[in-house]
């Protein structure tokens, strides 16, 4: 959570390493900043920010937040930009964990980006790199965002990092602009599928004619746990990537397809458009190819295309791929001339590419087989649950409207059952809800319930406001430990660098990994639970006056009448829950599980942010269990 220089030192001597044997030149490296690079570093520049002392870049004094280079080839220019879009003031983990561009490095990129674009003569390739995926990177300070200049410019992809292959393989997303308002709506918070639905299908090949503004978003594996590592290519405008793990050993040999591409993750509307307008490259068409990289000589290349519309893979294509000499420093290139116009299908999944490598020792590789489409179709694939989750949710956008929805459903069901029990004339109680059982009855019968219970009540409605208006506790946030910042709901606010008086409210949406959970895991589950204690005590109260024979007033006598015709086997039921109050076991264990999700939030703050729970955090740390252990002692008896 915090920075260690034994960590950093090792770091550099390992990439030192990397940088000699290989025999590259490092200049060619280029390290990018992520959030765990600036936790509790209180200013870039600073003697806490090891990465400007230790990295490649830091060492080859390339200060900026964005960097760019250029690859000429004969045919095409080839543009890559890397961004650094951590926090300025590092503030430790967990609430450091969101890329966070600046109106300054949105202008900066957008310049990078269009600085071919005078230039007609030659087409240009667009890659931009970053360690944040665009849905956990929140919006600059003018509410623009690294997707909007990457749709403008519609480079080819973004790759990031971040999510240390923790929730899938699939981590990746296709974005492309829409001129429908409904969706635009909703696609500021959520994208449902990997592959964005287009606005229009309609061809335009007329002259002139604007392509499609997209671009794709490849998320990959760390190496530090996953042991992963990514080769791209980029042929004749085609780019194209393998993923390689090397959790099971280095590789002998890798092949990585640069054409047809993979449908489901690599093809774009815009080529779509230019195979259907014939406006592609038809040299780029002509052959299948693919890079090899062995550490033995190859003896045969051979691509095989399978077709699966029987609902098995047969062969339909075999062809050897001879070796392309071109200047390489590394790695063979390989081609197979074929008729592509054959292989034309409205299906993006109907034909499928594999290449096996045969080396001198005998050794066979295939690559992984994959579908592809020559026109420029792509396969729907589905996100699992989890990957949608941290690829399809735009957490920067959405952190404010479930804040607000879980404190408003909260005031609702405190205030709304008090105004009715203090004037209306229907009273709901269990009793009520006997006679006419419906959810809103059950509902509200629980919280007047709870209103009958007035320190817990006004407790729980005191908590929320203490945590809408003060300080939800005060913390270690730098290296150093010197001065301590403390956490709203809207974020930290801490002492500048410069002794200039506080930065307010930095590190949101970051601190909402420390809001949400408190609120949605903690605060609302004990207030139904609380409610439901106090309606568990009405139940019991009910039960034993109906067997004692007590019967209290009541202004409706047919209630009554009503709530005591029971069959003879639910009354055995109901002596079994209520005898032995099964119904309040169970919803005390359901508090001992409240209390110990909340016992390990404040276990990770106190260790993150060097705290004392009874100091720097009493009353977020001590309210809830406190209201539970009060509603459960006020309602063990009638």
């Amino acid at each position: 959570m915090k920075q260690n220089e034994d960590e950093w030192l090792e770091y550099q001597n390992i990439i030192e390493d990397v940088v000699k044997r290989s025999g590259l030149d490092k200049n060619i490296f280029y390290d990018l900043r992520g959030n765990h690079d600036i936790f509790g570093v209180p200013v870039v520049g600073g003697s806490f920010d090891f990465f400007s002392k230790y990295s490649i870049n830091g060492q080859l004094a390339r200060r900026g937040n964005v960097n760019s280079v250029t690859l000429e080839t004969g045919e095409r220019k080839h543009l890559f930009i890397g961004l650094d879009t951590a926090m300025s003031v590092g503030l430790r983990g967990p609430t450091n964990l969101f890329g966070h561009p600046t109106d300054q490095l949105l202008t900066q990129l957008d310049s990078q980006l269009s600085q071919w674009d005078s230039q007609t003569n030659k087409p240009v390739t667009k890659i931009s790199f970053g360690h944040f995926p665009l849905s956990f990177s929140a919006s600059s300070h003018s509410g623009k965002s690294l997707k909007d200049i990457f749709l403008n410019h519609s480079i080819s992809a973004y790759l990031c990092g971040h999510l240390h292959a923790r929730f899938g393989k699939n981590l990746k997303r296709h974005h492309q602009s829409t001129s429908s308002q409904n969706l635009l709506s909703l696609q500021k918070f959520f994208q449902l599928n990997m592959q964005q639905i287009p606005s229009g299908s309609a061809k335009n090949c007329s002259f002139g004619a604007p392509s499609a503004e997209e671009f794709w978003e490849w998320e990959m594996g760390d190496w530090r746990k996953s042991r992963a590592m990514r080769i791209m290519a980029i042929d004749r405008g085609h780019v194209s990537y393998l993923d390689i793990d090397f959790k099971s050993g280095a590789k002998k040999t890798i092949v990585l397809p640069t054409f047809p591409l993979d449908s489901r993750f690599m093809s774009t509307s815009s080529w779509h458009q230019k195979y259907e307008c014939q406006h592609m490259v038809p040299s780029s068409y002509e052959t299948i190819r693919a890079l090899v990289f062995s550490v033995s000589p190859i003896v045969s290349v051979v691509a095989r295309i399978y077709d699966a519309r029987p609902g098995t893979l047969n062969i339909v294509l075999e062809t050897p791929m001879t070796k392309v000499v071109v200047d390489m420093s590394r790695g063979d290139f390989y081609a197979a001339p074929w008729n592509h116009k054959a292989f034309d299908d409205p299906s993006p999944d109907r034909f499928w590419l594999q290449i096996e490598v045969i080396d001198i020792m005998g050794r066979s590789t295939l690559s992984e087989l994959r579908p592809f489409s020559v026109n420029g179709l792509t396969t729907k694939i589905s996100w699992t649950w989890k990957e949608f989750f941290v690829m399809g949710c735009q957490w920067a956008e959405l952190y404010y409207p479930i804040f607000w929805s879980v404190i408003y459903l909260m005031l609702s069901i405190l205030l709304i059952p008090r105004l009715l029990l203090l004037f209306s004339k229907k009273q709901y109680s269990y009793k009520s809800f006997i006679v006419e059982k419906s959810f809103f009855n059950g509902i509200a019968w629980v919280f007047q319930d709870l209103c009958r219970l007035p320190i817990t009540w006004f407790g729980i409605l005191g908590y929320l406001i203490y945590l809408l208006l003060f300080p939800w506790f005060i913390g270690q946030v730098f290296t150093d430990g010197e001065d301590k910042g403390y956490m709203t709901y809207m974020g930290w606010v801490v002492r500048s660098s410069n002794d200039n008086g506080n930065q307010e409210y930095i590190g949101s949406p970051d601190i909402m990994v420390v809001v949400l959970p408190h609120l949605i895991f903690v605060v609302l589950p004990a207030t139904f639970v609380a409610g439901a204690l106090a309606a568990e005590r009405g139940m019991f109260k009910e039960h034993f006056l109906s067997l004692s024979g007590k019967k209290e007033d009541d202004d409706s006598g047919q209630m009554n009448k009503k709530s005591q015709v029971l069959d003879k086997q639910g009354d055995r039921r109901l002596k079994f829950y209520f005898g032995r109050r099964c119904i309040r076991k169970v919803l005390l264990v359901v508090c001992l599980g409240i209390c110990w999700k909340h016992f390990m939030n404040c276990r990770a703050l106190m260790k993150a942010y060097e705290m004392n729970p009874l100091f720097h955090f009493p009353g977020y740390s001590l309210a809830i269990p406190l209201l539970l252990a009060y509603t459960i002692y006020k309602t063990r008896r009638i």
